[in-house]
């Protein structure tokens, strides 16, 4: 009898190799924060779907939301409102930055930033984009224009978006300019200011646009100090200031948004990923005022603020608060952290450890401190062959993504730490 053929199998006659898989595992089902492969393994999830399932697979109030929503109606197309739609939006203003109260919801975190590159320009008039280097925003060709965490993103795509310009992401732990972190001068800021002197007019700039915490490009969280400059110079200039969190929203970091870390609120922020659970939504959200000089008909959607998929959301923001998982989150995520320093204090693999909540980077280094993916590479190995799926990331695919499902209790956090030291004492 001939052996059938497996899904990877049949999936590469079909699928193109452009989509990049992480493994070749088959999910039949997810709960919680497991998956289940066809072959019958069963594997801890602290990949979150890259970051998307906040609340783990299949929360039993996202699926009663759905149910519930797909009996009445699931499709409304921008041709008539519908009460999931505004209760969504209501729901997710009560949680963004304080006057950030008004939305455009579409359906992916490229999306997303196309709309808020959209609004920044219409709003201001101007047509200069700046984002920093070893951000990711998206791999439509706007957003693909100010994303640079890899050349081979942008490999054949060229020209791109015009009028964008990249300054350095202040990566303190790989200072662009050679600093010292504990005698740092924000030489960084000084090529900002540089680059609106001879580059660019600042009076050109309708927007900066920035992760607060950099996702694919190295999980560094933005110093404190700079994140303040960027906003005081935008205010100064007119320029609208986005915050892509995209991926560092809706309790990532433990709290709602990483911005509340630094006490600053942008003029524009992005949210997708968590915001539903795995359905597909995303919103630009900004102040009522910039938004209603946003004419009707100068931005559109068919599929966004789908009424399912704006279901899922209220359910999976409901969950959030009625759990108290930014708190928990907070506190086991600091746990980790310590943790995890502990273990770089005494393997000198590990150059770096940073982070928020349950968004947490680890660097792997080489003895001459340069970034080693091969041992990132080999430890990733490691704890999937003992059912822990963690991705990397990294200008150099050298640093692991810790980030666990929110619901995770402080016991499967530290087995995953158990898996993830032994994975790294093997290369000892």
């Amino acid at each position: 009898m001939k052996k059938k053929d497996t899904t990877v199998q049949r999936a590469a006659r079909v699928i193109t190799p452009a989509l990049h898989i992480y493994y070749p595992i088959n999910v039949v089902s997810g709960k919680g924060i497991h998956v289940h492969s066809s072959s019958g393994q069963t594997y801890m999830d602290f990949s979150s779907g890259l970051a998307v399932l906040n609340i783990g697979h299949n929360h039993p109030r996202v699926l009663e939301a759905v149910r519930n929503q797909m009996l009445h109606v699931i499709h409304t197309g921008g041709i008539y409102y519908n009460e999931t739609t505004v209760a969504a939006a209501e729901h997710l203003v009560s949680v963004t930055p304080k006057g950030l109260d008004m939305l455009f919801f579409s359906n992916s975190g490229a999306e997303a930033v196309e709309g808020a590159l959209k609004l920044a320009r219409h709003v201001t008039g101007r047509q200069g984009i700046i984002s920093f280097t070893g951000g990711f925003h998206g791999r439509t060709l706007g957003a693909l224009s100010i994303t640079t965490s890899s050349v081979r993103y942008r490999e054949n795509y060229l020209p791109l978006l015009p009028s964008v310009y990249h300054v350095p992401y202040p990566y303190c732990f790989r200072c662009p300019f050679n600093c010292e972190s504990n005698v740092c001068a924000l030489r960084c800021f000084d090529y900002l200011k540089e680059t609106l002197a001879r580059v660019i007019s600042p009076e050109e700039v309708a927007a900066i646009i920035i992760e607060p915490v950099l996702g694919e490009g190295g999980y560094f969280p933005a110093p404190h100090p700079f994140i303040l400059a960027l906003r005081e110079l935008c205010t100064r200039h007119g320029i609208m200031l986005i915050f892509d969190e995209v991926q560092s929203g809706m309790g990532r970091t433990g709290r709602w948004f990483a911005t509340e870390y630094y006490g600053v609120v942008p003029d524009i922020v992005t949210v997708a990923k968590g915001i539903a659970s795995g359905f597909p939504l995303s919103a630009v959200v900004s102040t009522p005022e910039l938004m209603r000089r946003w004419p009707e008909g100068s931005h559109g959607t068919t599929f966004g603020g789908n009424p399912v998929s704006c279901a899922a959301s209220i359910a999976t923001i409901e969950v959030i608060r009625e759990e108290g998982l930014l708190k928990k989150s907070s506190v086991i995520g600091t746990a980790a952290l310590d943790r995890l320093h502990e273990l770089a204090d005494v393997h000198p693999l590990v150059g770096s450890v940073r982070g928020f909540g349950y968004m947490i980077g680890v660097e792997f280094v080489r003895e001459t401190g340069e970034p080693n993916g091969d041992a990132c590479r080999k430890v990733l190995d490691y704890c999937l062959k003992k059912g822990l799926v963690l991705i990397g990331c990294g200008l150099d695919r050298n640093v692991i993504r810790f980030i666990p499902p929110l619901i995770a209790t402080e016991a499967e956090v530290n087995l995953a730490l158990d898996i993830m030291e032994a994975g790294v004492k093997t290369l000892s």
